[in-house]
């Protein structure tokens, strides 16, 4: 789930077109935030279970429907940044479009404005506190050992800000990780239930007894997490659909890069031998793939502004292909 907080937090920041230099920063306030939010709901979650047995239900019960909306048609990289929080943010507050540095506030016009820069952060602080709500219980079906929960959230948590750019592009690719991550969410869902109704003390279930029921062992969950993982990343990746997904990542990876790449001509030769693999591999995508494709209007002008820079290059013969 670190790791799906991960492909939320890049689809915030490519929505805000932050600025490469800046990204860390952003990045390591989404981790710090994320590591105060969920140490508050892993606390307040250890209290409830201490006291209340029945929590176990109302945990199990957050992970199916989550697991239920991670499966609803609809592509996740669509949804805007622009969440609940933002649109009251730029209705209350005097915003700016453009950014300033890594400033919170800037003068624009002779006032004080909020600059993208705040905006991000919030929204990421936003999405923080939606992802412990799946992710905290999902950790307590696992273990109830308050430290191990804790220990595990941060560790996962500041792993995050080297795997950022590691797989920045990579995550893409992962076209059925949605189906994954609900496949393991209800998982862990059922297996919280099952534990409920084996420490069951509910009046109105079973006269408040506990029901015989089978539990299912933590080493038996962590191979189901990791089995369905696997399947995961290898469908992604040899399927028609994830194959078609990698050659748009990678066309679009590489054409910013070709024309960003002005004086080094045998990397920007590279470059469009790659780009024009995937071009190859797009245009053999049935329809029914193509017309998945994440702004196609937006990455057929960088190719065709790929192409014309290659062109001129080529007639004024400082390209070597």
């Amino acid at each position: 789930l670190s790791v799906d907080n991960l492909f939320v937090f890049l689809i915030i920041i490519s929505s805000f077109k932050v600025p490469r230099a800046d990204q860390q920063k952003v990045l390591l306030f989404g981790i710090v935030f994320s590591l105060i939010a969920r140490t508050g709901f892993i606390f307040l979650g250890a209290a409830l279970i201490n006291s209340f047995a029945w929590v176990f239900y109302l945990f199990g019960l957050i992970l199916i429907i989550t697991a239920g909306n991670l499966l609803k048609p609809g592509d996740s990289e669509s949804r805007p940044a622009d969440n609940l929080i933002i649109r009251i943010a730029k209705r209350l507050f005097h915003t700016s479009d453009t950014y300033d540095g890594d400033k919170l506030f800037t003068v624009q016009d002779g006032r004080r404005v909020l600059t993208p820069m705040l905006l991000v952060m919030v929204a990421i602080g936003g999405t923080d506190i939606l992802f412990a709500l799946d992710s905290i219980p999902a950790i307590f079906g696992l273990t109830q050992n308050v430290y191990l929960v804790f220990t595990a959230t941060a560790f996962s948590l500041l792993g995050l800000r080297q795997l950022y750019f590691l797989i920045d592009g990579l995550l893409d690719r992962l076209v059925y990780l949605s189906f994954g991550l609900a496949a393991i969410l209800a998982f862990i869902g059922v297996k919280l239930v099952l534990h409920a109704l084996h420490e069951n003390n509910v009046p109105f279930i079973n006269d408040g007894e506990p029901v015989p029921v089978v539990e299912i062992s933590t080493g038996l969950s962590l191979t189901v997490i990791l089995g369905v993982l696997v399947v995961t990343v290898i469908a992604s990746l040899v399927s028609p659909k994830g194959r078609g997904q990698n050659a748009v990542s990678g066309a679009r990876r590489h054409a910013a890069e070709y024309l960003d790449v002005e004086k080094d001509p045998e990397r920007r030769a590279e470059l469009y031998r790659k780009l024009q693999a995937e071009e190859a591999v797009i245009r053999g995508l049935p329809e029914k793939y193509r017309a998945r494709i994440r702004e196609e209007d937006r990455l057929m002008d960088l190719l065709r502004r790929a192409h014309a820079a290659h062109d001129a290059g080529t007639r004024s013969g400082s390209s070597p292909d």
